[in-house]
């Protein structure tokens, strides 16, 4: 392609990207899940990793959709309390809203209680148990994680909050800070045990999102980093537009969620 033209499709997909952040937002969706993608962009003092900070919505009806991205220098309060307040000034009021996934960013979770109050939230286990085997002994390891896995595999909140106890009651000699902080977190991580059984699985992690992201690193590998900010936000639009419309994603609703409905 001439650079005449490579400047006009630019021009193009700036206006899309424009649109595509201003666009109305219907107040219909019953779960959000929220998380970022960390991304390498070129600028003058050098390569710098910028976050993306990415809303995935899911409907009554189990249909889902990538709602908005914001690129941002880091997961602060200030900056997901933006990221959010946009989404709320757009239509998602979060009067249907029903719980919010999130990975654990503590800035996020404050950010939450300013604009959405009154939605449960729920932490991701993933991202949790990676915090509680990150300095866990090699000899420790496994029975630290089976202890944890047992908390978010019981079947019931009340059976969890048991099998916290033991968990604690084992452990906090020894990782004394780890049990503590767990404990501090244990009623936003047990809040999936409030919804239909068959949805656990989904509502305690992330991995919907996520999912999203492993596309996202395939398909802007091959560009090693972005030249500037605005190329990145082309780039991820374009991503994120593919995956909206793509038929798989229309055509096969969430079953899962369809049957909570």
């Amino acid at each position: 392609m001439s650079a005449q033209t490579v400047s006009k499709l630019s021009r193009k997909l700036d206006c899309l990207v424009k649109a595509f952040h201003q666009a109305v937002l219907k107040d219909e969706w019953a779960y959000l899940f929220l998380d970022g993608v960390s991304l390498r962009v070129r600028r003058p003092k050098g390569r710098k990793r910028v976050q993306m900070l990415v809303a995935y919505g899911v409907r009554q009806d189990g249909s889902r959709q990538l709602l908005a991205f914001l690129r941002s220098p880091g997961e602060s309060h200030a900056a997901w309390e933006g990221f959010l307040n946009n989404l709320y000034t757009r239509g998602l009021t979060g009067k249907n809203l029903l719980l919010v996934v999130t990975d654990g960013c503590p800035g996020l979770a404050a950010a939450l209680q300013t604009v959405y109050p009154r939605v449960k939230h729920q932490r991701c286990w993933v991202h949790k148990m990676r915090t509680i085997l990150e300095k866990v002994r090699k000899r420790d390891y496994e029975a630290v994680k089976k202890g944890a896995q047992a908390i978010y595999r019981a079947q019931s909140g009340s059976k969890a909050e048991q099998a916290f106890r033991k968990f604690r009651d084992r452990w906090r000699a020894i990782y004394a800070s780890m049990v503590k902080q767990l404990e501090r977190d244990l009623p936003e991580l047990l809040t999936f045990f409030d919804f239909p059984k068959h949805l656990w699985r989904k509502l305690r992690v992330t991995n919907v999102i996520e999912r999203c992201f492993v596309e996202v690193r395939r398909r802007t590998r091959p560009m090693v980093c972005f030249v500037n900010v605005a190329s990145g936000d082309r780039s991820i639009y374009a991503i994120f537009n593919g995956l909206n419309e793509n038929r798989e994603w229309e055509n096969r609703t969430l079953r899962l969620f369809t049957q909570a409905a």
